[in-house]
Parts: structure tokens; sequence; C-alpha cells
């Protein structure tokens, strides 16, 4: 009996240290104050921070999400989740990121960093309370053998990441009104109304990406393209936006946007439509004429979103009434949308959303350099010789880096014919520019014969047919040839014009200046090019370039 009360006794000790400790999820780690995120090996972990490491001055990278080369101490200092005492806080580890933005808070300075492989984020955290209970246990005693196995709880899995609405891929900047006018109530419905768009949008890596800047006083970028690449991420990123106030200098903040915001260092991505999305509570306080004329002339489409139209005795105070028509990227309703009230926002989010993944639409990011198709006809006969052939393909090369050329922007495609014909690579085939020069001077020689005009029969056949789904591109065939051609040019080119296909003509050499004008597209002289020598090719590179942005500026 006495040796059944010993290991009642015992197991009853062993119960209270494990309810006590045996939980690594509610026993705080005691770290110092330069401990860094990098240092923990838990995916989420308690940790206790001593008093006063915010006069270590330990290093801080970025405002929300920590680079994990940041002090733990010090990022919890910063967020406001721990004060001069210290305390016990939750560490959640988090993935690599671009930009993380630096901000004074609660004493700390915190700095910005490019790039950096992994991340955190910190929580407040309280110790659950012990429970004692002064009842003597009357559990019957245990046999050997019967005890049951501890219920140990699974860690919950792990969300699969987005990777984003592939029929969405903007890269969105959201300019918060963050005035005295619209208030701190009607901010935080502001915030919500956004993520429930960002939700809609389905924000990932391949999706739409989505930045927020606060319209006040002054401009301030709370987030970039890449802080937050998933949706609850990003949700997360509007909750930590604190209001600012002051007046409504939209214009101001649009300029802001336009010259810091849109850069390949900051996650820009190359060929894809670059939106700013201005929200304003009533009526901006400053001109937005000088922004607009700069976001158009940098390609970038904006969007105007207004809440509450201004009163009658209210209308004097505006003073320019027509402030929407004029910042848009074109008068035609699409670029602007009016709700009458914060609180009834629900219905119009998703017509939002699809204004905002319209790419066909945007016709501020839509130039000659991101939203053509060009196509290159070369003439691979044996009058042109291996060495020449050389030269036109780095003639036509040089073209083609002109452009941005992605699976959303411009693309090349390449025919070489003689008597007969050959596919080289179609439309959209090489995603990027790298790719596509590397495919380009990796042609080889076929030699032959000339029929030029059955090339380009065969050209409309089997390489326009491939045009992108719903796009609006234009469509450019260059003609690239030494020699007369054996067959009729005349009707192949007419028809391929009817097509809505622009034709270039290039003649080099031995070329027939009535050939080339009759397949070149009116006016003749400003789409026919020719030179006596394969080397004088080079001369056209930027008059071509420009002729096609001509084209393309005049046809919209």
């Amino acid at each position: 009996m006495l040796q059944w009360s010993l290991v009642l006794h015992l197991l009853g000790v062993l119960s209270l240290i494990a309810n006590t400790y045996g939980s690594e999820s509610n026993v705080a780690m005691p770290i110092t104050c330069t401990t860094r995120g990098a240092d923990l090996t838990e995916a989420r972990q308690i940790v206790l921070c001593p008093a006063d490491c915010a006069q270590h001055r330990a290093s801080v990278f970025g405002t929300g999400i920590y680079a994990s080369v940041s002090s733990v101490c010090a990022a919890a200092t910063h967020r406001g989740v721990i004060g001069t005492s210290g305390g016990s806080l939750m560490v959640h580890k988090q993935q690599g990121r671009n930009n993380y933005i630096s901000s004074y808070s609660h004493g700390v300075q915190s700095q910005s960093l490019t790039r950096w492989t992994a991340s955190f984020a910190v929580t407040k955290w309280v110790s659950p309370p012990l429970e004692v209970s002064s009842q003597t246990s009357t559990a019957t005693p245990v046999k050997p053998g019967s005890v049951k196995k501890a219920v140990v709880k699974k860690p919950p899995k792990k969300q699969p990441t987005s990777q984003g609405n592939r029929d969405c891929q903007v890269d969105l900047a959201v300019l918060l009104d963050g005035s005295s006018n619209i208030g701190r109530r009607r901010f935080i419905l502001q915030k919500n109304f956004i993520s429930k768009l960002a939700m809609l949008l389905r924000v990932g890596e391949n999706g739409p990406h989505l930045g927020v800047v606060q319209a006040g006083d002054m401009p301030r970028t709370e987030f970039f393209l890449t802080n937050y690449t998933q949706p609850k991420e990003v949700l997360f990123g509007l909750k930590e936006i604190s209001f600012m106030g002051g007046n409504t200098n939209t214009g101001k903040a649009i300029m802001h946007t336009v010259e810091t915001f849109f850069s390949s260092e900051l996650g820009v991505r190359r060929g894809h439509p670059r939106v700013i999305m201005a929200l304003v509570d009533g009526w901006p306080s400053d001109s937005l004429e000088e922004a607009s004329v700069l976001a158009r002339d940098s390609g970038v489409n904006v969007f105007m979103v207004t809440v509450a139209k201004p009163s009658p005795e209210e209308t004097s105070m505006v003073s320019d009434p027509d402030f929407m028509k004029r910042v848009v990227c074109k008068d035609n309703g699409f670029f602007t949308l009016s709700m009458p009230s914060w609180f009834s926002t629900t219905k119009f989010i998703k017509p939002l959303g699809q204004k905002l993944c319209s790419i066909d639409q945007m016709l501020c990011s839509r130039t000659c350099y991101n939203s053509v198709n060009i196509a290159f006809l070369i003439d691979g006969s044996s009058s042109v010789g291996e060495s020449n052939f050389r030269l036109m393909l780095d003639f036509i090369a040089s073209v083609a880096g002109s452009y941005e050329l992605s699976d959303v922007g411009t693309r090349i495609g390449a025919i070489q014919f003689t008597y007969d014909q050959r596919l080289e690579f179609d439309f959209g085939q090489y995603p990027n520019k790298e790719q596509t020069l590397r495919a380009i001077r990796g042609i080889p020689y076929m030699s032959g014969g000339t029929a030029t005009g059955d090339a380009i029969n065969y050209a409309v056949r089997n390489l326009f047919t491939n045009r992108r789904p719903g796009g609006r591109a234009r469509n450019f065939l260059i003609v690239v040839t030494d020699g007369q051609s054996y067959d009729d040019v005349v009707m192949p080119a007419r028809n391929a014009q009817k097509e809505g296909i622009t034709i270039f003509s290039v003649g080099v050499a031995w070329a027939p200046m009535d050939d080339l004008r009759s397949m070149a597209t009116e006016p003749k002289d400003a789409h026919t090019f020719f030179t006596r020598e394969f080397s004088g090719l080079e001369q056209f590179q930027q008059p071509l370039v420009k002729a096609i942005c001509r084209d393309f500026t005049e046809a919209i």
C-alpha cells in the first residue's frame, strides 16, 4: 500500500511538472537584447526580453515585418509589443522579402534593407493562468501497463501559398486617403474595402502585386509591391497602417508614387501594367494636372475612386470640379468609379476588380514597347551568304532588343524563307528578352531561292493566327530581303494588310525598290528602307523602332 502511495505521489509531481513546463508553447525562453531572429530555431517561439533593450541600439531592419538579422527585442520595442521593462512575446518566422521599410517608432529607428533571405514578426504574449486545485485526488490507482498515452497536438498544417490570378498580372499601387476629412472611422472602413479587394484580385507571385501609399499633407509609402505576396499578408499589412490626417494632397501622392514607387529595384515587373488606384473622400486639396501628365508620360494608368460627392453648398470649395476627368489616362468612364458612402462599398468591389484586371484596356500602359507583335521574315536565299546572314540576324536582334519582351508584353516571331518557309519560333515561344535574342542569333542559314510572296502568305497563316487571346496588340511584319522575288508580292502583301498587319520592307544589295514599295504599308516612304551593304542595316534600327511607335500611337 505504501508503495502505491509513493507511485501516486511521484506521478502527481511529474504531472504537475509536465503541465507547468512540458509544453514549449507556454514557456518563454530568455534571450538577450542582441539575439537576432535568425538565432531562433522554432517557427513560432515565445521569448523573454530583458529591460532597456532600446538603449543597446541593436540593429532593426523593417517595419512590422523584420529581416531575420534584426534584434528580436529591439524589433518588439519598435513594434510596441514590449516596453522599456521588457517582457514576453511571440516570434513568428516568415519567408524572406524585398524592400524592408525604415521607420521611427517607440524610441527605436529601424533601417531599410533591399532584400533578405528570412523574416519574422512579433506579437504580444500573455501566459495562460496555471490551474491549481485544492481538492485531494480521488483517482483510483493506475495499474501498471494501463497508463494512457499522452495526447500530442499536431501543429496546424501550413496553408499552401497562392500563386495568384494569372489573368490579372498588374502592379497596383493603392493610394489611401489619409486626410483629416475622412477621419479615423472611415479610414478603417477604407482599409477594409481594400482588404476585400485584395482577396478578390487574388494577390500572388504570378498574379497581381499590391502596395500602398497613404496620401495626407505629405505622402507616405506604407509597403511596396513585394513586401506582402499573399492575400492574408496584405491584410496584415493594411491592418498595421496608422491614420495620418492632414490635407487631401492626392496630386502630391500621385507624383510621389510615379517617381519613387515603380522601379525594378522595388519589385516592379517588366512588361506588366502599372496602375495607381487613388481613393478620395470628397475631393483633393491640391491640383492633379501636373501629376496626371507625369503619370501618362511614365506609362502609369490612374484609376480615380471617389466617395461621397460634395454637397451643393460645398461645390464652391472644389477648386477643380473636373479633377476626375483630368487625372485619368482617358476620359471614357473606364478609369473612374464613384461610391456614395464608405458604408455601402461591398457591391462595388467586383466591378472595380474587373476593371483593374482588364489589362487590354490599360491604355496608358500600352506603349509601342510592350504591346506589339513583331514578326521577322528573313531572306535565307543563296545570294545572301553565311556571313551576311549573320549581319541580318544582328540587325534583327538589335530591333527586337529595343522592346519589353515578355508573355504579357511585346512578342517576337521569326520565319526564314527561300523557296520554302521555316518557322524559326512562334510568338510567345520565348518568355523573356534574353532567350528571344539568343534564339534569333542561333537561327541556322538555309540557302536556296527567293519566294517572298509565298513567305508572306505563310506568315499570315502560321504566325499571325497565334495572337494573344482578347489582345489588342498591333501586328507588324518586317521583311528583310536582298533580292528580287520569283513570285508575286503585291497580292500577298495586300491580303496581309487587310488582316491588320503593318508591313515594313527592309531591302539590301539587289532588292528591287519596286518590290519593296509594293510590299510596304502606306505611306510607302515611311515603311520602306534600303541599303547597298549588309553592314548598313544597323543604321535602320532606331528609325524602324520609331516608325513602329508612330504607327502604334496613331492607331490608339
